[in-house]
Parts: C-alpha cells; sequence; structure tokens
C-alpha cells in the first residue's frame, strides 16, 4: 500500500516496497529545551536551521511542533509552517494535539500533509478526523484511547479497528491512515520492545498500511541510546514500519544499512552514495 504526501512541488510515497522514508523529529520542543526557548521567544530563525540541517541530513518530511509553555499554537503553527514551507521543499508533518490549531496549519499548507496524530480516543476521533478528510490530508493513527497506551497487543490492535472504522465512515482510504507502532522505554518495561514489534507486525498484516514510530522512546532512560536506537529501528523496519520519526543525522546510517539488507535498496546505490558523501565531507574537515 502506497501512502503519498506532497509539498509544493515535491511528492514523497511511502510504501510500496519502496526505500524507508525519515520524518525529521527536531521541529518539537518536547525534551529540547533550545528550541521550546526558540519558539517561546519568536527566534523562527532557529526553528528554520534546524529545517534546513535535517534536509541536509536526509529528511524525506519534516515534523512541524510548536506546542510548548507560553506559545499561542493556533497562532504560531500556521507561521511556523508557512515559514518551514518556504525555507525547504519537503512534505511536512503537521503535529499538533490542538485541533484549532491544526486547521490553522492546514489552511496555509500548500500540498498534501500528514497530520500527526488521531488516537481511539473519542475526543480526538470527532474533532481530528473531520478537519482531516475536509483538507484532504493523510494521518497517522495511534492505538490508545482514554485509558492510556495499552501494554498488550490485541487492546492496541481493537483500538486500530475501532480508528480504520472511523476513518472509512467519513470517506478517509485506507492507504491515507499511517499507524504509529507506540513505542515505550525498555527502561520502564522490558517487553515494550516485544509489544511495540507485535503490534506492528500484526496491523501490517491486518490492513497492509503504513506504519511510523518515535524511535528513540525506546531508549529513553538507558545507556548507549544510539547503539538501542539503530538496532531497533533496523528490526522494526523489518517488521514493517516504512516511516519513522527520526533525529535523521544520527540513524541514517543504521536505517540505510537496513534497507540495504532487506532489498530495499537496489544495488546499495543509497547506501553507497552516503558513505561516499560522509567520507568527502571527511575529506573537506
Amino acid at each position: 500500500m502506497e501512502t503519498r504526501i506532497s509539498s509544493k512541488n515535491q511528492e514523497v510515497t511511502i510504501g510500496g516496497s519502496r526505500k524507508t522514508v525519515f520524518i525529521g523529529e527536531r521541529i518539537n520542543p518536547t525534551g529540547k529545551k533550545k528550541m521550546a526557548s526558540a519558539l517561546a521567544s519568536g527566534d523562527l530563525d532557529y526553528v528554520l536551521r534546524e529545517a534546513r540541517d535535517q534536509v541536509e541530513a536526509g529528511a524525506d518530511v519534516l515534523d512541524v511542533n510548536v506546542g510548548t509553555s507560553g506559545v499561542d499554537e493556533v497562532k504560531l503553527l500556521p507561521e511556523v509552517v508557512r515559514l518551514v514551507q518556504q525555507e525547504v521543499d519537503v512534505p511536512l508533518c503537521i503535529d499538533s494535539g490542538n485541533p484549532a490549531a491544526l486547521e490553522a496549519a492546514l489552511k496555509v499548507y500548500q500540498g498534501k500533509p500528514l497530520v500527526n496524530s488521531v488516537s481511539g480516543e473519542e475526543r480526538s476521533l470527532e474533532k481530528v478526523l473531520p478537519v482531516v478528510k475536509d483538507y484532504g490530508a493523510a494521518v497517522i493513527a495511534l492505538p490508545l484511547d482514554e485509558r492510556g497506551i495499552p501494554r498488550d497487543v490485541e487492546t492496541r490492535l481493537t483500538i486500530a479497528d475501532k480508528i480504520v472504522e472511523r476513518c472509512a465512515s467519513l470517506g478517509i482510504p485506507l492507504e491515507d491512515v499511517v499507524f504509529d507502532g507506540l513505542t515505550l522505554s525498555l527502561g520502564v518495561d522490558s517487553r515494550a520492545g516485544v509489544v511495540t514489534l507485535e503490534t506492528i507486525r500484526k496491523i501490517k498484516e491486518k490492513y497492509g498500511v503504513n506504519l511510523t514510530l518515535g524511535a528513540s522512546n525506546i531508549s529513553y532512560g538507558l545507556p548507549g541510546r544510539e547503539i538501542i536506537n539503530g538496532v531497533f529501528l533496523g528490526v522494526a523496519i523489518a517488521a514493517g514500519v516504512t516511516c519513522p520519526i527520526v533525529d535523521v543525522a544520527k540513524v541514517c546510517a543504521s536505517v540505510l544499512a537496513a534497507d540495504l539488507i532487506l532489498g530495499l535498496d537496489n544495488y546499495g546505490l543509497r547506501y553507497i552514495r552516503y558513505w561516499r558523501r560522509q567520507q568527502q565531507s571527511n575529506a573537506q574537515s
């Protein structure tokens, strides 16, 4: 199954035995003091530098989230979306839990974005899905509900069924629904990785949809985070993840190696190009 999103001039196709699509995670103030400070103070040049750096590192899509203390999200999110689209020509993933902010951003967006996100909570289904439908966007679906993130695969699948049914009732095509496998920290629950991977496999098997995940959550609170993240991404891609939300510069090599091993990189051309660029960069520094 293929999910197509676009900027004004560029289309990105996710899935269909294609390369893994990188969604850059860094325009998000959660856990990032400099980004939170920049957004709160109106330093949007900092945000645009992050956009440029992520695209240069290989991001195919950029996640844009401005939700932090002291910010009027309804006003700032469309402003940042407009400026980022002027700065870089990649599709955006508009990330907000505020339906009014989402709609404000969708009004100014040029192309077909990915919306992050809808959950199985009734309020989310009622407020977010009609906006997604009205603006012809694709949407990330989280298999959680009012009770929080389920610790078992079966409950996650039941919530996934509910979201798919509601999308179908509104005429949102299945190819425009990208599920999140929902990653919790191994430092809290030693089975967190297993549950996420099984969720990914089961949803892929049942619906054939594309899948994402915030990969770095798996290593929160643990040493050697980049090693854990890299290994987890490789396993998750093998299980069915097609567009992870990541710090591209940190995980690019691991993801390209996974694509090569899984036959998603014909003749290793993408992998080889990456390492040639790395060698050139090292030679110049």
